[in-house]
């Protein structure tokens, strides 16, 4: 089993694929070609199952950050004699900058190696194991490095020194004050051969690499509020987890990274769920531009295109080519993270029926509704589908935002997703030719929002509850405000957040996404960091923003060394548990940091106004001689 924490990796990315990299050096989880491809190395769930490790063979400790405005990582190693730096990274191709990033992935790994101070002996481990763990390769000897052979794919590993070759490759080298190597490795499909690269040409494509996310940062990167540098990190986090080819964003680009220690909740993330696309196309709009957010949205509705009808549900998630088979298994040969069985890949929730996937899908649309006007007819048809779908649907049970797998409820925030649907459609019916649907839409609408009023709504718990009739609280209804359902001054939704922030909120000052409900599952789970950035930001709306800042920082504050984020937070521990880095989570603080800037600013803004209107009464008096 991988002992490492889930905080000690970090995440490089050519925009097609991930490979998380330990504060100790170790590449311990790569697909490749692909984010959903069969991992080469996955010790990160098995200690068995494949990882490249590159340390001083002393005792050492470690500092990394990522070279400025890039997801180029450097790790730095200090010994008694010396010291040496790691530059990670995932190679783009040549000639990528600004919105090309990701066009050309080469599908290579780079590892450049340079000594800064004294003398180090480093100790190289090569260990490629793919299919998650389930080929042992051969290993050969070539002139520049070695191949690897075993299973549908062939690597190439670009090495300056010599390797002792036995179940795995171990190298060993000195290295002194200005001096440095250089790894690679190189993917190849079958029927293809590796490519090995030399010193010079590995450190050029590193270089080439740090320019382009430099230059996609220069771009794209324009945010000025509150939290600039977390949220333009964030920013490109979200930039590393899309899949270029189609612009789908992966949930995270790992799977069963467990949400409780020993649990079963472990699941595959390496997917695009419809449910994202509204808050995903929000923080793009804000961290990165529109261009992206487009790409987004084209794959998404592409992907989703099917016509809905009574008899058609849309399916929540897609493979990151539109794929829609995602059959879940179970790995039995990896023991997880932590001994945290079972080990799946792919996700069954695919066949789940949720229905608020109508009201993300149209709410990112209407994000879009400048560029909708260009959409052509059958575009068109599609997004009035949707519409006529939520006003079909939105009385029946579902599984909800959270995925639960127990029986079907009535939950409150698919049916408020139903009235986004609804809600977006009416104010975008010009664009989308569908004015004769706006009476029937407005009917409904009303239903909807009189349904939510009387049944979603709990005199006795104070609050809006996770389904109609239920007493249970979930952290999901605050998105009411978020989605302009109600305002966040609202009585009812003050008393919503006050019970809320309450009762779910957990020892680490973070939110649970609800307590004690039957969700078909053993076990718990952690604080939620996205519902967390959901209270901040709903704080932000409703005025207090002393509140909402402190609620954000405590939620930044579970990023790691590196500015990452899992999914969820122990609360006992303080360790991040669940799939990582998660888009979700990036969301969540872009799409907070943003809010509470405008409210704050709305805030200077108002009190300006009262301040040169009592400047100006006081004037107009001075002005004035009292009457004798």
């Amino acid at each position: 089993m991988s002992k490492t924490p889930i905080a000690d990796y970090a995440l490089l990315s050519d925009c097609h694929t991930a490979a998380l990299v330990s504060r100790d050096g170790s590449i311990d989880w790569l697909c490749l070609p692909a984010f959903d491809a069969r991992a080469v190395f996955a010790r990160l769930l098995d200690q068995e199952a494949g990882h490249w490790s590159i340390r001083p063979r002393d005792p050492y400790t470690t500092s990394r950050l990522y070279v400025d405005r890039s997801m180029v990582l450097q790790t730095q190693f200090r010994t008694a004699t010396g010291m040496m730096t790691v530059s990670d990274a995932l190679a783009c191709g040549p000639n990528e900058s600004g919105h090309d990033l990701g066009t050309h992935a080469p599908h290579l790994l780079l590892r450049v190696v340079k000594c800064t101070q004294g003398t180090i002996d480093v100790s190289v481990e090569f260990a490629p194991r793919p299919e998650y763990g389930l080929v042992q390769p051969l290993l050969t000897p070539a002139n520049g490095g070695l191949l690897c052979h075993g299973g549908p794919d062939t690597f190439g590993l670009s090495a300056p020194a010599p390797f002792d070759i036995g179940d795995l490759a171990r190298a060993h080298l000195t290295l002194h004050a200005g001096e440095q190597t250089a790894f690679a490795l190189q993917h190849a499909p079958a029927g293809h051969n590796a490519r090995l690269w030399s010193p010079a040409q590995i450190q050029n494509h590193l270089r080439t690499t740090l320019e382009a996310w430099q230059s996609w940062a220069d771009l794209h990167q324009a945010y000025e509020g509150m939290w600039q540098e977390q949220v333009h990190h964030s920013g490109r986090v979200l930039q590393a987890l899309t899949f270029r080819p189609t612009g789908a964003i992966v949930a995270a680009p790992t799977t069963s990274l467990p949400e409780q220690i020993g649990g079963v909740r472990n699941w595959d993330y390496r997917y695009a769920w419809v449910r994202d696309a509204s808050f995903t196309l929000d923080a793009l709009w804000i961290a990165a531009c529109p261009d992206e957010a487009k790409s987004f949205f084209n794959w998404i509705a592409q992907a989703a295109a099917v016509a809905p009808g009574r008899q058609h549900h849309m399916q929540i998630m897609f493979g990151i080519r539109g794929e829609r088979d995602l059959i879940e298994r179970e790995l039995d040969h990896l023991s997880g993270w932590r001994n945290s069985r079972p080990v799946r890949v792919g996700n069954a929730a695919r066949r789940q029926r949720q229905i608020d996937v109508y009201g993300h899908l149209l709410s990112a649309a209407h994000r879009l509704r400048p560029y909708l006007s260009g959409v052509d007819a059958t575009t068109r048809r599609f997004l009035v589908g949707l519409a006529d779908a939520a006003a079909v649907h939105w009385k029946e049970p579902d599984q909800g935002i959270w995925e639960v797998r127990s029986e079907p409820q009535h939950f409150l925030c698919s049916k408020l997703m139903c009235w986004v649907a609804l809600d977006r459609a009416i104010d975008a019916a010009e664009t989308l030719q569908a004015t004769d649907r706006v009476g029937p839409w407005t009917q409904v609408r009303e239903d909807v929002r009189t349904a939510i009023e009387e049944q979603g709504w709990n005199e006795t718990v104070g609050a809006y509850t996770q389904a109609f009739g239920s007493t249970v609280l979930d952290a999901a209804v605050l998105v009411m405000p978020l989605v302009g359902f109600t305002p966040a001054t609202s009585p009812r939704m003050q008393a919503t957040i006050r019970t809320v922030r309450d009762q779910l909120t957990g020892s680490d000052g973070l939110l649970y996404r609800y307590h004690a409900t039957d969700d078909g599952l053993p076990g718990s789970e952690g604080t939620f960091l996205l519902c967390t950035f959901w209270l901040a930001q709903a704080l932000a709306m409703a005025g207090d923003i002393e509140a909402a800042c402190s609620v954000f920082d405590r939620a930044a504050g579970a990023m790691n060394d590196v500015g990452l984020m899992a999914e969820e937070v122990d609360p006992d521990s303080g360790e991040m548990l669940g799939n990582f880095p998660q888009a979700f989570s990036h969301i969540g603080l872009i799409n907070a940091a943003w809010s509470i800037s405008q409210a704050k600013e709305s805030d200077l803004a108002t009190a300006k106004i009262a301040e040169g209107a009592a400047y100006y009464r006081a004037e107009a008096c001075a002005r004035v001689s009292p009457r004798r």
